[in-house]
């Protein structure tokens, strides 16, 4: 056996998992594991058998270079099986991780040890599938569907102390995994009776069946549209209602209708992708990062706020700094008010809430930034301000001290240029609202130190943030391709649109929800003083602003917001301020529909996603998905812009932008020469990653 090493302790035998790194489970290393399986059950020299690993895992999970290739035999199924029919007892010693099907492994042994720091999760909803080898159904039988449930609906692991309080593991080993797991194997062997996971109801009570249907309800109603999440209520819900044979047979049906869903590959393609994004060309891993033991901000707005608090929930202390105690009063305010909601709904203990507050520190002057390891810049989107600021800080921050501007738009090496440490500037753009929202663009300049950005990489990943390290350019990747949606959207409106029409269009794709109840949401003078700022004009915004009609926080912007209403109602004035801008620029309005509106939207997204990647801001199509899933909320079974694009046809794409751009006189239209060659090629934006690897 090339990737099982079988030993004996006394009548026990050890069957030694050893596939480097991870003993992920190969075609192989199920052939191995099945064949030690039956040579041990047919031995009788052996009363029980321990399952244990080499190197750093128990089993991190399926060998992710089988997917979506024919299955090679022996299915996991079948191992599983060969292991929970067994008559002598089965013990899996469970070190590192164990997950997904190495979990299903786990479950289908007759008892379980974990090591102290063992990590045990089914993670396959995060691929767009369920697990398809009995998680479903032994799960729930060993620990409850209501608890079961939602540990695979999140996919996130838990601890071995966790494992324990569920009822997943039987013992954790503090010290001697496999000498506990031995010892194990061999009470069992001399108990008589094998508690097999499979044969179990005793947890599927009727109030735990009660308590799932009720997680269940909220599930669909939350996740409607991700086909993976509806599988596993349904193959859950088999746990209660079918025997053994029967709910694996269902979960096995479900997870290959998944395998091949459109939706779920688009599931699995973002997930690798977030894999992917936050590795760096050209830095080694020799280049480690900077220690960050405390932080400050400078502003404490909305922006400013919500990043101090994104450190205190990562328990790192933090300055909160204004120019003006009255500043730093309300921003103080309106954290507190947070914590305080999250207290009330029950997210957070009063404890927590106490703990986090105190780790943030408020202060009047830049002179407070002194002591930070790391200086995030949170002030105004203006050049002059930022520059401002960070030459202050040059003569204030210690030496090696981060120096971060959150820019949403502006050129880096310019406000760089304000210090005399260029190599400690870069980007860190959070997004609204910055204590929820998971994207962090990280804006990497010619010039910066390799050991800046690593450090903002591994401290975006301690505040639970998902970076992507993007080139500097204006907009960077993610505001640059929506100003090109936002462009669009005003064509629509002035071609023969109207607003309800075009937020219909983006809702109907997936989007929680469209342009114009999002700029109402936000407030329309804020795209109206950043145009003003740049020069530019926009006929039908600037006439909404212009009228005052700022949106939500006036009771009216594109739609009409009677008595504080949240949800906005169509506004005849405004629909005729818009038909009035189309005559006035000599365009005879059109109807559109909702696939023609959708197309206009989105092609000019992925045009400029084309340019990006051809400048080299963006390094990785999959980098453009990731910052459009966590930024700006794209539907996660639609994988992403480029994504997306693939699916529909560059040619296609290309040859609606070269009508476009014919239609409308606007040479930003005409498509971009990396779409354009790959339209020709017959190819797609992943053919650039296969080209790379």
């Amino acid at each position: 056996m090339e990737f099982v090493r079988l030993s004996q302790n006394g009548r026990v035998a050890i069957a030694t998992l050893d596939s480097p790194p991870v003993n992920a489970l190969s075609a192989g290393l199920r052939r191995d594991l099945l064949a030690a399986i039956r040579q041990c059950a047919g031995d009788a020299g052996i009363d029980a058998i321990v399952i244990a690993a080499a190197g750093r895992a128990f089993i991190a999970g399926a060998d992710i270079s089988e997917f979506g290739r024919p299955p090679v035999q022996p299915i996991l199924p079948e191992v599983l099986d060969a292991i929970e029919g067994c008559a002598k007892p089965v013990v899996a010693a469970i070190q590192g991780v164990a997950l997904g099907g190495g979990l299903e492994v786990a479950l289908a042994c007759h008892g379980r040890v974990a090591a102290a720091g063992a990590k045990l999760g089914l993670p396959e909803i995060k691929l767009g599938i369920i697990p398809g080898a009995g998680g479903t159904q032994r799960l729930p039988r060993l620990i409850g569907g209501a608890k079961a449930f939602p540990m695979m609906l999140s996919g996130e692991p838990v601890s071995a102390r966790g494992a324990l309080e569920l009822g997943l593991v039987d013992a954790v080993a503090e010290t001697e995994l496999l000498a506990e797991a031995v010892a194990l194997a061999e009470r069992l062997a001399k108990s008589g009776g094998l508690p097999r996971t499979g044969d179990r109801t005793d947890k599927l009570s009727a109030a735990d069946r009660e308590a799932f249907e009720g997680l269940a309800a909220q599930a669909g109603k939350s996740s409607a549209d991700m086909p993976n999440a509806m599988a596993l209520i349904e193959a859950v819900r088999a746990a209660y209602t079918a025997p053994l044979a029967e709910g694996l047979a269902q979960e096995r049906a479900l997870f290959l209708k998944l395998v091949v869903d459109e939706r779920s590959k688009a599931l699995r393609h973002l997930f690798f992708a977030e894999r992917e994004a936050a590795k760096v060309p050209g830095i080694g891993a020799a280049v480690k990062p900077r220690k960050i033991a405390g932080a400050a901000v400078i502003g404490a707005g909305t922006m400013g706020g919500g990043i101090a608090m994104c450190f205190a929930n990562a328990g790192i202390p933090v300055t909160l700094i204004e120019t003006q105690q009255a500043q730093i009063d309300n921003g103080m305010n309106r954290i507190a008010a947070i914590y305080d909601m999250s207290v009330k709904r029950g997210s957070l203990t009063q404890e927590r809430r106490d703990q986090r507050l105190a780790l943030i520190t408020p202060a009047v002057g830049l002179g407070a930034a002194a002591g930070a390891d790391i200086v995030i810049e949170a002030a105004f989107e203006e050049m002059g301000v930022k520059q401002q600021i960070f030459g202050e800080l040059d003569a204030i921050a210690k030496p090696g001290a981060v120096l971060a501007s959150n820019t949403s738009y502006l050129d880096i090496p310019t406000i760089a240029a304000a210090t005399r440490r260029p190599k400690d500037v870069l980007g860190m753009h959070f997004f609204s609202p910055a204590n929820v929202m998971k994207l962090l663009e990280i804006v990497r300049p010619t010039g910066v130190a390799d050991d800046v950005v690593v450090t903002a990489v591994a401290l975006a990943r301690e505040l639970g943030k998902v970076p992507v390290v993007v080139g500097n350019g204006f907009g960077f990747v993610g505001n640059r391709m929506l100003e090109q949606r936002t462009r669009a959207a005003e064509r629509l409106l002035i071609a023969g649109a109207l607003p309800h029409e075009v937020d219909a269009a983006l809702t109907g794709f997936g989007f929680k929800m469209g342009p114009f109840a999002m700029a109402d949401l936000a407030g329309n003078d804020i795209g109206w003083r950043t145009r003003k700022s740049r020069g530019k004009t926009a006929a039908v915004a600037d006439a909404i602003c212009e009228a005052g009609w700022f949106g939500q926080k006036t009771g009216r912007g594109y739609y009409l917001y009677p008595e504080g209403a949240r949800t906005g109602q169509r506004d005849p004035e405004v629909e005729a301020l818009i038909a009035k801008v189309s005559q006035e620029q000599g365009v005879t309005r059109r109807s559109f529909t909702q696939e023609e509106i959708l197309a206009r939207l989105l092609d000019p997204m992925v045009n400029e996603g084309a340019r990006i990647l051809e400048e080299g801001i963006a390094t990785r199509p999959g980098d453009i998905d990731v910052i459009w899933l966590y930024g700006y909320n794209w539907p996660a079974w639609r994988g992403g812009p480029m994504h997306w694009a693939d699916g529909v046809g560059l040619d296609a794409i290309a040859a609606r932008l070269a009508a476009q751009a014919a239609e409308t006189g606007d040479p930003a239209l005409e498509p971009a020469p990396l779409l354009r060659r790959l339209a020709a090629e017959g190819k797609g934006f992943a053919s650039l990653k296969a080209a790379a690897a």
